[in-house]
């Protein structure tokens, strides 16, 4: 147990070669959905709500993240 230690945020794994980063915005709310796009069928997966694209952008280590509306 460590109790002075630095909480390391989860990151979400994911397969480059097959998923792309994406952040869904939510046009009358302003919510964001964080998950990834399936580059051979365009579907979006949703895997976490999120507060900022720069939080998300954090748990996912990606440099661009696509915004969806």
């Amino acid at each position: 147990m460590a109790l002075f230690s630095k909480k390391r945020e989860p990151k979400l794994p994911y397969d480059p070669a097959r998923q792309q980063p994406a952040v869904r915005r939510s046009i009358c709310t302003g919510e964001l959905t964080g998950g990834f796009i399936d580059r051979e069928t365009g579907r979006f997966h949703e895997a976490v709500l999120v507060r900022s694209i720069e939080e998300f952008r954090r748990l996912t280590g990606a440099d661009e993240i696509t915004t969806i509306y």
